[in-house]
């Protein structure tokens, strides 16, 4: 298998993250991982809500999400650990991810990510 690709920090743009961001779905991604800190299994977070993303969808989402990046992914065995870069990207970029995904969840306490 192919090595994923992670940008450095210092290339990661806010376009970038806009547009990962711009899917619920993959917002809602990122909210499950920053909230649960690792997903160990990309079928975690297959079941959002009321809705099951397909498979094929998931690996494309993650795929956005890392390139974008907002996650960093790590082969484990058959498992597939995905991290997300909240601290270097808010450094980079103070409040955008938080402000993005408390947008979504209509500042809902539960999901509501801290941007300090």
């Amino acid at each position: 298998m192919r090595p994923f690709f992670h940008p450095a920090i210092e290339d990661v743009e806010p376009q970038a993250i806009l547009h990962a961001l711009s899917d619920p779905n993959r917002a809602a991604i990122l909210a499950k991982i920053l909230t649960t800190g690792v997903v160990e299994a990309c079928s975690n977070v297959a079941a959002l809500g009321d809705r099951v993303i397909p498979k094929s969808s998931l690996s494309n989402h993650f795929k956005v999400l890392r390139e974008a990046g907002l996650i960093r992914s790590e082969r484990h065995g058959i498992e597939m650990r995905n991290h997300a870069r909240f601290a270097e990207v808010n450094e980079r970029f103070p409040g955008l991810i938080g402000a993005i995904i408390n947008a979504y969840a209509g500042v809902d306490s539960e999901r509501a990510v801290s941007t300090e």
